[in-house]
């Protein structure tokens, strides 16, 4: 479990920098998958910047407590962080985008940060030679 919950911190820490490469440079395009339209033009379009450098932020907080060891406070991180995608996904209703981006994207996104969020949060210490245990028995 512990090999998974790493592939998928690093992955959850990847992704934010990806797309949110996409929107510092391509605005636009990147702003099609996230479910309002349409999007802000001429200078309204500076908002593709703040989404992008607010994930690129994100990913590298999660990226950098990780790479540190520091699974829990990862964990922590990313339990507030889900808070994000929870706001995404209720924009898009609020802005009559469709149900099937606002929880297939953005909805799902919540849930497998709080899923890696709860497997961080469980796991115990491991010191040299013992293997790792649930917190909870």
């Amino acid at each position: 479990m512990r090999r998974f919950t790493t592939v998928l911190t690093v992955l959850l820490g990847v992704f934010p920098l990806t797309f949110g490469s996409q929107y510092l440079f391509d605005g636009a395009s990147a702003a099609a998958n996230f479910g309002i339209d349409p999007w802000p033009t001429g200078t309204a379009a500076g908002y593709f910047a703040v989404k992008g450098i607010r994930d690129i932020a994100l990913g590298l907080v999660v990226l950098a407590l990780f790479a540190l060891r520091q699974r829990r406070a990862t964990g922590v991180v990313l339990a507030i962080v889900a808070i994000v995608p929870i706001v995404d996904m209720i924009t898009v209703f609020s802005h009559g985008g469709p149900a099937a981006t606002a929880l297939g994207v953005h909805g799902l996104t919540a849930a497998v940060i709080l899923v890696d969020a709860f497997l961080l949060l469980r796991e115990r210490e491991v010191t040299t030679g013992e293997t790792l245990q649930p917190a909870h028995s």
